[in-house]
């Protein structure tokens, strides 16, 4: 049955990428996932940090479906407000509350389909919320509110006082939210709401929230027919924001269960597709919860692309003594005055290899984000290329499959790249001989190697070297120093050992810009 399956995590990172910058609209969102307190969404990185899957309750299945529609409001987040608060405090807590529901009736104005979605997930929400007389002190009436405000009822007991306040407070929240989407007003403005709410019941706006989802009380086990009653309840309750619902429909989920297949059959075939070696001595990293988002530098990767954009578009505007179009300005200016296209072709497949000895763990961040940086925009370029990186794990001298030429670049690359630890010596020879079979049955044009440091056996190097350039392949080395003469001191040691080109480098952020430039183009 389709529900016992489960999703790869580098699926899924792949699929939340995709949907939450195309609900966003901003494709500088990176998005990790995390088993953490609460998901988070950083405006200022243009970050989300998701839960993983197993955090949810219900099948494979409805668990997507949670972490679905969680991204969906991250994503109205990122879209539509200014200013995220800690939930740690009832200020804050309030005021994400009333973001919550200010957000979610603008997205669903353009996003209809996300209704079934929402009530679905409102579902599981009502099962997670704890019961009020679980709570203790003023925590339970601020709770009750958020309750009471976004589920339409409250769980468990408290005092007929308390509610009273709780009934203002929703009044006075739902007519600010109504207000801020009427007159297209922002988080700012809703946080001046606040403080009249806080006034109401009665609470400091420094009271600490003791709350953490999802979770279900006692770990209490859920039947299809319980929580069809409590989508009945929530759509009842729900009525005059969303309609009249059918809790059977919602529960099938027949609009996202198209997706979710598409999904696993996706996963299924890439279980092993492009990521199989039977090379002993070459791995593939495990991902891992490490977060790949702090090798991402944006303003690098959005200025290389911008660079090489006429790379992208394959055409690049020169000027020539004879052509179709006149430019008056270069006239004037002394220049050669005629403009024309020239037809760019980027046939050249490049096979990557980082050297990640100890000697960078210095520089180790910088130096992954200029390579990430790198295969982002050979990606952005349609470029062919597989990436390889070596260290020492437990005395012994490892190759780690980053990338294969034949899958794309994506986040799961990235967090293979991130997880690679500096460690160990420079033992060239004994990567290249690894690779050799490898490289022998793709054939890249050129096979380009990026070190810092001198080989631990130079005479090996120069050995294999002579198989590589039989295979007619273009040996190219980026000699990464610390300086500039240390990287000329580098890049000239490199030459010795019989490299066809040999390039120095002291900046780490000039490293994609280096290895764009040995493209052949024609």
């Amino acid at each position: 049955m389709i529900h016992s399956l489960q999703l790869r995590s580098d699926t899924l990172l792949e699929i939340g990428t995709f949907l939450v910058r195309r609900w966003s609209g901003k494709e500088a969102i990176t998005l990790s996932i995390k088993d953490q307190k609460e998901i988070q969404t950083k405006l200022r990185e243009n970050k989300v940090i998701m839960f993983p899957l197993d955090r949810y309750h219900g099948t494979d299945f409805q668990k997507y479906r949670q972490f679905r529609v969680a991204l969906w409001y991250e994503s109205m987040r990122i879209r539509h407000s200014n200013k995220i608060l800690s939930n740690d405090h009832a200020f804050g807590f309030i005021l994400n509350t009333l973001d919550t529901r200010r957000i979610e009736t603008i997205g669903r104005t353009y996003w209809q389909g996300m209704d079934e979605e929402i009530i679905f997930n409102y579902g599981f929400s009502w099962l997670y919320r704890p019961l009020l007389n679980s709570l203790y002190g003023h925590s339970r009436i601020v709770e009750g509110f958020a309750q009471y405000f976004l589920l339409g009822d409250i769980k468990g007991d408290i005092q007929s006082s308390a509610f009273e306040k709780i009934q203002r407070a929703v009044k006075i929240a739902g007519e600010a939210v109504n207000e801020a989407v009427k007159n297209e007003c922002g988080t700012d403005w809703l946080e001046k709401k606040v403080s009249e709410i806080i006034r109401v019941l009665e609470i400091d706006p420094l009271l600490t929230i003791p709350v953490s989802f999802p979770k279900i009380t006692s770990g209490i086990a859920m039947s299809e027919k319980d929580f069809m009653k409590t989508l009945s309840k929530i759509s009842k309750y729900r009525e005059s924001d969303f309609g009249e619902q059918d809790p059977t429909k919602i529960i099938e989920g027949r609009q996202v269960l198209d997706e979710y297949k598409v999904l696993l059959e996706e996963a299924k075939r890439s279980e092993n597709k492009g990521l199989v070696t039977e090379v002993v001595g070459i791995s593939i990293p495990i991902l891992t919860n490490v977060d790949e988002t702090r090798i991402y530098d944006m303003d690098l990767i959005n200025n290389l692309k911008a660079k090489f954009k006429e790379w992208k578009s394959g055409w690049k505007e020169q000027h020539v003594h004879a052509g179709d179009e006149f430019d008056q300005e270069t006239y004037m200016e002394g220049h050669t005055p005629f403009i024309t296209d020239k037809k760019i072709a980027i046939k050249t497949r490049i096979f990557i290899l980082l050297d990640h000895s100890s000697s960078i763990a210095e520089e180790e961040t910088q130096y992954k984000k200029a390579t990430l940086a790198l295969c982002e925009v050979l990606d952005f370029l349609k470029v062919k290329f597989s990436v390889y990186a070596f260290n020492t794990e437990q005395k012994q001298v490892t190759c780690w499959l980053i990338k294969p030429e034949n899958l794309q670049w994506n986040n799961a690359a990235a967090k293979r790249l991130a997880q690679i630890k500096a460690n160990g010596s420079t033992p060239l020879a004994e990567v290249y001989n690894l690779l050799l079979s490898t490289v022998r049955s793709k054939k890249p044009d050129i096979f380009l190697t990026l070190t810092d440091g001198e080989p631990s056996d130079p005479d090996a190097v120069r050995s294999v070297m002579k198989d590589f350039k039989f295979l007619g392949i273009k040996m190219v080395a980026i000699g990464v120093g610390p300086n500039t003469s240390g990287a000329i001191t580098i890049a000239n040691n490199l030459k010795h050992l019989g490299y066809e080109r040999t390039l120095a480098v002291s900046r780490l952020n000039e490293i994609p810009k280096r290895v764009l430039n040995v493209l052949g183009t024609d």
